[in-house]
């Protein structure tokens, strides 16, 4: 059996032998021994550091003497003692704990003994951290704004609240602290009438990281959410509208498609990048009420708003779908060739393989397939035709031009998949090779991947990383210093582009606009 009698006279290998066997063994007669190399180290950094562990795995089966240890006045022991104490969860070591976290002063210790009081998790204990949520130690502030919200404590609301509206002052707007996130959370988590409402009151947070962190958290919430986020679809701002509208499409519950039909037929949703962020929410939905609401939607002319519909319809298309849209497309009326383009840009292989059966419509698929100059698309539909396999089918496909060789690439990030189809076609119609991306992070892994690109469009508001991240990241990329960035936005508060240009946008473009609009905003910016 392991002893640490002589130790100190030991060789290196002998000595991390017979701690690796007490740490294996968790034998408490040990701890005396133990106890003194702790407190009177080696002075050989290894050696020095195996003591710390094998202490600490005979600490683990002696919660008596852990607990003994929060006293000790030793302060590298305590500190130990109070580690061992949450690292094991030792119950009785709460009462303790607590109030150490009562008297101690000194922040990095509180650190230590709140971190540990949390592991322990012992009920009541909420009352312990709530004095620190105001605390100018911004790590301490944060683990009790996340204890608050594990223990659900309606009494933080007043501090959590607080700190969310700091962070839409004119100092904050440029940053987003751990303590704004935990407070979110917690917000979130207690999930109160009061807190959920006091969340969807600040969707639009002038700060757009926190208004990231507010979108996830209400789409967490799930259907908790959605009777708060109704009132804005008639009461809210555009931004507030379009905003609470994306939530309801990511929660993608029924309650969230019927409020949003709702609005449609209440007449609240007249500006047309409403209209388009509601049809795309109904689109992920897909509930009954949902796709009769979409199947209106063909009637759109608007070019985006159209692509938004038939994406969801592709989704969820169904036999009178299915024949309603044929109608569309052989009445012959303005919109016909308006949906055909839709149908191509937004890769809408179900729908095209299903319409295309009638040979009436299928000609008019052809001839706006014919016009595309994306080849990934124009392979797109040509390997489903050959998988038709007709004879008319393949006579088709072997109609389809090829496009010409893209000479640029345009970086795109949108978490919008009509809009990237949108841009998708607008692009290679430049005779660019689109780089496409769901958010920041994805648009920023073509650059840690070496892939350079003549010029970059990305979207304000969207997940994992929005669009002002998304360019101070790239400002700060070799070859990206001066490459030209035009911000897609739907933002009407000036503070908000403001924030975007002392990142380094270079131009802006605000939905809806036309083709063409984009393509001589692109060619302004490149001076061709």
């Amino acid at each position: 059996m392991a002893t640490l009698d002589g130790f100190r006279g030991k060789d290196f290998l002998d000595q991390i032998t017979v701690l690796n066997e007490i740490a294996g063994s968790r034998d408490p007669q040990h701890l005396p021994a133990l106890i003194d190399l702790f407190d009177n180290p080696i002075g050989d950094t290894g050696v020095d550091y195996m003591i710390v562990g094998a202490l600490n795995a005979v600490l683990g089966s002696s919660e008596a003497v852990v607990v003994e240890g929060l006293a000790s006045k030793s302060l590298p022991f305590r500190t130990l003692c109070i580690r061992t104490s949450g690292e094991y969860a030792f119950a009785t070591a709460a009462g303790p704990l607590a109030a150490m976290a009562q008297s101690e002063t000194d922040p990095d210790l509180l650190i230590e003994i709140l971190a540990s009081l949390a592991k322990i998790r012992p009920a009541g204990a909420e009352s312990v951290f709530r004095p620190f949520l105001s605390h100018p130690d911004q790590l301490l502030a944060a683990m009790a704004m996340e204890m608050a919200g594990v223990y659900a404590d309606g009494l933080a609301l007043p501090a959590l609240m607080e700190t969310l509206r700091a962070a839409g002052t004119p100092e904050n707007i440029e940053r987003c602290d751990i303590t704004t996130w935990k407070a979110i959370d917690a917000l979130a988590a207690i999930a109160t009438p009061g807190s959920i409402r006091f969340l969807t009151e600040n969707l639009h947070h002038k700060n757009p990281t926190v208004r990231r962190i507010i979108t996830d958290a209400l789409v967490r919430l799930g259907e908790a959410a959605l009777p708060f986020l109704e009132p804005l679809y008639s009461s809210g701002s555009t931004d507030e509208r379009i905003l609470s509208c994306n939530i309801a499409g990511f929660i993608g519950a029924r309650k969230g498609a019927d409020a949003l039909v709702r609005a449609f037929d209440g007449g609240h949703f007249t500006d047309s990048n409403v209209r388009y962020a509601a049809f795309e929410a109904l689109g992920r939905i897909g509930t009954l009420k949902g796709l009769v609401c979409l199947v209106d939607g063909l009637m759109e002319s608007d070019e985006l708003i159209l692509m938004a519909v038939v994406t969801g319809l592709e989704r969820h298309a169904a036999p009178g779908v299915l024949k309603t849209i044929s109608e569309r497309i052989s009445a012959g009326t303005k919109n016909s060739p308006r949906i055909c383009r839709a149908i191509v840009a937004s890769r809408a292989l179900r729908l095209f393989q299903e319409l295309y059966k009638d040979e009436f419509v299928g000609d008019h698929l052809i001839d706006a397939l014919r016009l595309s100059q994306d080849q990934e698309i124009l392979d797109a539909f040509s390997l489903r035709l050959n998988e038709i396999g007709s004879a008319r089918a393949r006579a088709d496909a072997a109609t389809l031009p090829r496009a010409k060789t893209a000479t640029r690439k345009a970086l795109v990030a949108d978490d919008s998949k009509s809009m990237l189809a949108l841009y998708r076609r607008i692009l290679t119609d430049l005779g660019f090779e689109p780089l496409m991306a769901a958010n920041g992070q994805e648009a920023y892994a073509y650059v840690e991947n070496a892939e350079f690109a003549d010029v970059v469009i990305t979207d304000m508001n969207m997940p994992v990383m929005d669009g002002v991240e998304l360019v101070g990241k790239l400002r700060a990329s070799l070859g990206y210093d001066d490459t030209p960035i035009l911000m897609v936005t739907t933002e009407s508060e000036n503070s908000q582009r403001d924030l975007a240009a002392k990142a380094g946008v270079n131009a802006f473009i605000t939905k809806p606009f036309k083709p063409e609009e984009l393509k001589a905003k692109l060619s302004e910016l490149l001076g061709t």
